[in-house]
């Protein structure tokens, strides 16, 4: 059964209960137990997704116990006897359909340090490639963080997949990923015609007076800077979260910095297109072997 590892940064948890919870061929979903993981859980079950959760050091014990269970065991034994061969082949062949996805969400802040934020993904794929078929890693570039990693993993025996653009480019950051990609992103920069403008998805807004009182005085919450080049907040919606509560937090942000507040619409193109693309490719490696 193939599995696909994803390490992915809280701060696009909504954008992957989102794919995950259109996938309704997942054998089954596995949740890395942690800090982060109780939000992403309750995310997941709101849209009828229903993980299991253990700790790292547990997934690979879970998974082997899970390939080496009592029904496998029957099953080669029913094997030796003609009529159950067939059966057999038709579940082997359906089960080359499905795939096991593994989640690992690290905290929010790390971006804050790229050296840190490639040390915990490093560390991470190190740790996960040793159950995995395949790895998506689930950030944006965060200053140029991921630049060096297909290279310095190439030796990996499992794959790496990345948040990519249509021009095949891993997205800057998480706010590239909720527009659609590095163009677009670009281009709602250049329609402010030189304005300062800080960009909050529905985590940044239900996350910013927590990675403030972490930040310790950086220029990202600093009250004075934000509020001599900032002007305006950009409010940018996603189909997992929205209503009161999103509204609510960014309204809360605009009137700490003096901000107005102007509404563009998000996309899940580049979460759901480099999803399928590493869960695909899983597939294709399955068959192959």
């Amino acid at each position: 059964m193939p599995v696909l590892s994803i390490i992915a940064c809280e701060m696009l948890e909504d954008e992957l209960v989102y794919v995950l919870s259109k996938d309704h061929d997942l054998n089954q979903l596995i949740v890395v137990e942690n800090r982060q993981s109780f939000r992403f859980v309750r995310k997941l079950k709101s849209k009828n997704c229903q993980p299991r959760l253990f700790p790292l050091d547990r997934v690979s014990t879970f998974l082997k116990e899970t390939n080496n269970s009592l029904s496998m065991n029957l099953l080669k034994f029913l094997v030796k006897f003609p009529f159950f061969e067939k059966i057999h082949y038709n579940i082997t062949e359906k089960n080359k359909e499905k795939v096991t996805v593994v989640v690992n969400t690290l905290k929010l802040g790390l971006h804050a340090d790229c050296v840190l934020l490639r040390s915990e993904i490093y560390q991470n794929i190190r740790k996960m490639a040793a159950f995995s078929d395949s790895i998506l890693i689930f950030y944006g570039n965060c200053g140029h963080s991921l630049r060096s990693t297909e290279a310095d993993f190439k030796d990996l025996h499992c794959s790496l997949y990345f948040l990519k653009d249509e021009k095949g480019e891993i997205v800057d950051d998480c706010i590239s990923v909720a527009f659609g990609g590095n163009d677009n992103y670009a281009e709602v920069m250049r329609s402010g015609n030189g304005t300062g403008m800080i960009y909050l998805t529905p985590m940044w807004a239900s996350s910013w007076k927590e990675m403030r009182m972490e930040s310790n005085g950086t220029s990202d919450f600093n009250e004075s800077f934000l509020k001599k080049h900032y002007q305006k907040v950009v409010k940018i919606s996603n189909k997992i979260s929205r209503g009161e509560e999103f509204d609510k937090n960014v309204l809360n942000y605009a009137r700490t910095f003096d901000m107005s507040i102007v509404e563009m619409e998000g996309s899940m193109e580049i979460a759901s297109k480099s999803y399928l693309n590493a869960k695909n490719d899983v597939f294709k490696q399955t068959v192959s072997d």
